[in-house]
């Protein structure tokens, strides 16, 4: 299902606080850091000492118990193929990813697919329907295009990636060229970009959505390095326009120091693809209610065949 575009449905996009501010504040802030040992900052302040002056992102890591939904358009800057949502507890990092075709019965659009929620009402749309499914508030956003994790892994010296089969496929007229073997590899560049946009298999969307996992995990190992964290501004910085978020940057860097010394845990929305009035979509297990029946909330008569 094509998505409209916000001027064809006369929605204006929200004012958002642009990437150039952030890196400016966070370069401020991170001289900062560089003053202070990383596990220092990150273990807490010493006896006797002015805590606000070793780490200027103290008074903001409760963003740590915030919840982020992360959405990801493609390399030509189309639908937002990619929903996580982050948030963290008990020292893990939780990344929960949303297939992009899973159903959604808007009050406010009527049923749609999870990737047309931003085309039809912006983040706060997002924000509302993930609050109203997984049963708890998310209260930020971050919209990137999956360029800057190509830019990013490039500036990290590449990500580490056990690329899982032969991926093979041309593309003239999208300037697509993937040629990657099996076998734990450090991706750069066009490989990264590849690896994420491949969808060639039997598998279809779940083998993507199995992937885009795989090197957001490896981005994580590589971002929450010690000698990486001082480096976020200019990890930021190569984000550059491609990444827009309604956290401030005194908010980013209080987000990352909570992610700091965390372990990840990644996962998918489980459920199962149904067809209604021809197309295809995923029936998703959204978190029972506290008190809720166990039994599965799926009901093909409701919606249509399942596969």
């Amino acid at each position: 299902m094509k998505s409209p575009g916000l001027k064809s449905i006369g929605i204006r996009p929200r004012d958002e606080r642009g990437p150039i501010l952030m890196a400016i504040a966070l370069g401020l802030g991170g001289g900062l850091l560089l003053a202070a040992p990383l596990t220092q900052l990150l273990a807490g302040p010493p006896a006797g000492s002015n805590h606000q002056a070793v780490n200027p992102f103290s008074n903001w890591t409760g963003m740590g118990e915030k919840e982020v939904v992360i959405l990801g358009t493609d390399v030509g800057g189309g639908n937002t193929d990619v929903m996580y949502t982050l948030r963290i507890e008990n020292g893990v990092t939780k990344l929960t990813q949303v297939p992009r075709d899973t159903y959604i019965d808007s009050s406010r659009f009527g049923p749609l697919k999870a990737n047309a929620l931003y085309a039809y009402g912006g983040p706060d749309a997002v924000k509302q329907e993930l609050s109203k499914h997984l049963g708890r508030p998310v209260q930020h956003h971050i919209l990137v295009n999956l360029s800057v994790i190509r830019r990013l892994g490039d500036a990290l010296g590449g990500l580490e990636v056990n690329v899982p089969k032969r991926m093979f496929y041309n593309d003239n007229t999208q300037g697509l060229h993937i040629d990657l073997k099996p076998g734990l590899q450090v991706l750069r560049g066009r490989d990264i970009e590849g690896f994420l946009r491949f969808r060639h298999d039997e598998l279809g969307d779940i083998g993507r959505l199995d992937r885009q996992r795989l090197l957001l995990r490896a981005l994580f190992n590589q971002i929450t390095k010690p000698e990486n964290l001082v480096r976020m501004p200019a990890l930021l910085a190569a984000a550059g326009k491609d990444m827009k978020t309604d956290l401030g940057p005194m908010e980013i860097g209080g987000l990352i120091t909570a992610m700091g010394g965390t372990k990840l845990e990644a996962e998918r929305l489980g459920g199962r693809p149904f067809m209604r009035d021809g197309l295809s979509y995923w029936e998703a297990e959204w978190p029972k209610p506290s008190g809720a029946a166990t039994s599965s909330s799926t009901n093909p008569d409701r919606y249509g065949s399942v596969f």
